[in-house]
């Protein structure tokens, strides 16, 4: 919900983040801590009012009540019920607002064998399968180590919110919009789903290579590691002659992409053995600039500085204290806003 809100807030739209009384709680999930506030809730929060209400309270219903009458849209993060139980579900709203759309960001939805439930980031990664295919061959299911399923949850929320605002324009009536951690974490599975609907095998943990094809996999160098994501047979044709073995890409056990997938356990002693002797860094550049994709392995700080993330003003400073990752969509007329540091109050 609030990564939804800040997309919605970067372009354009006048943002209010409604707490309850004692604050959202990400604002304790550190640390670090600046002002007594973890970095967790500043770093999704960014060009937003805030204030708060006891929604559980006659008085802070009708507050919320007075400020939907001028407002275009309603982002809810509770757990499903809540809402209702308040006298403010989609229902009952939409009597007196009927041009309002109403998104919701749920668990598991309202009904269902798990229908109503709480969900987490973490604990719908483990149910949706996606811990299942991130590990090492050999290891442990891992989590993710982001969270990659309330980040793509408040995609898909915005992206509602985007297509519902666009039917308004039509038929000038509001709609409710959900969207789901589980719901959300199922749809990150490609290509694992494809694979399984296809040939009915289950998924095993494959580190960092994918599991179609190859070479598409972190290497070890003389150096840093880099990766390799090399697509086509075009792009192993160049990869082959920069390590001066270009015959290699004419081997009927590399030849195409569906042999060098099925013989990957080869062509991976027969790479690291090249590049074991050459500088990462380097290779990765030089590489890049034949057309062959790859890339050095960097660490968080090392990416928030390189070069290109400052080219693409990717970091955004608001005021004295406030930095962040800024907004990846860049529209060329409007483009993102950066007005308010997150409500801190």
């Amino acid at each position: 919900g609030p990564y939804c809100g800040q997309i919605l807030g970067d372009h354009g739209a006048e943002v209010l983040k409604v707490e309850p009384p004692q604050g959202d709680d990400t604002r304790a999930w550190g640390p670090p801590f600046r002002d007594g506030v973890a970095s967790y809730y500043m770093g999704l929060n960014r060009n937003k009012r805030g204030t708060r209400l006891d929604l559980a309270s006659g008085a802070g219903r009708e507050a919320l009540l007075a400020l939907l009458e001028g407002a275009d849209v309603l982002v809810e993060n509770f757990k499903t019920g809540t809402m209702e139980k308040w006298g403010l579900g989609y229902e009952q709203l939409s009597q007196r607002f009927p041009r309002l759309i109403h998104c919701r960001v749920s668990g598991f939805g309202a009904d269902g064998p798990l229908g109503g439930l709480a969900g987490y980031d973490a604990a719908v990664q483990a149910m949706a399968g996606i811990m299942s295919v991130n590990g090492e061959a050999g290891g442990d299911p891992l989590r993710v180590g982001l969270p990659v399923v309330d980040l793509v949850t408040g995609l898909n929320a915005a992206l509602g919110v985007l297509l519902a605002l666009q039917e308004r324009a039509r038929s000038g009536r509001g709609q409710f919009v959900e969207a789901s951690l589980y719901d959300c974490g199922l749809s990150l599975l490609h290509p694992h789903a494809a694979n399984w609907f296809m040939d009915g095998r289950e998924a095993r943990l494959t580190g960092n290579a994918h599991p179609n094809i190859y070479p598409y996999d972190a290497f070890p160098t003389g150096t840093e590691p880099i990766f390799l994501a090399v697509g086509n047979d075009r792009q192993f044709a160049l990869l082959c002659g920069h390590l001066g073995a270009p015959d290699t890409a004419q081997h009927p056990d590399y030849a195409n992409a569906g042999a060098r997938s099925v013989h990957r356990a080869a062509l991976r002693a027969w790479l690291i053995e090249r590049l074991v002797s050459l500088d990462g860094a380097q290779l990765a550049q030089d590489l890049m600039d034949l057309g062959v994709p790859c890339a050095p392995v960097l660490s968080v700080s090392a990416a928030l500085k390189h070069p290109h993330t400052a080219h693409r003003e990717m970091v955004v400073k608001i005021g004295e204290t406030y930095e962040g990752v800024a907004s990846p969509i860049k529209l060329s007329r409007t483009p993102a806003t950066y007005r308010l540091a997150p409500p801190t109050d």
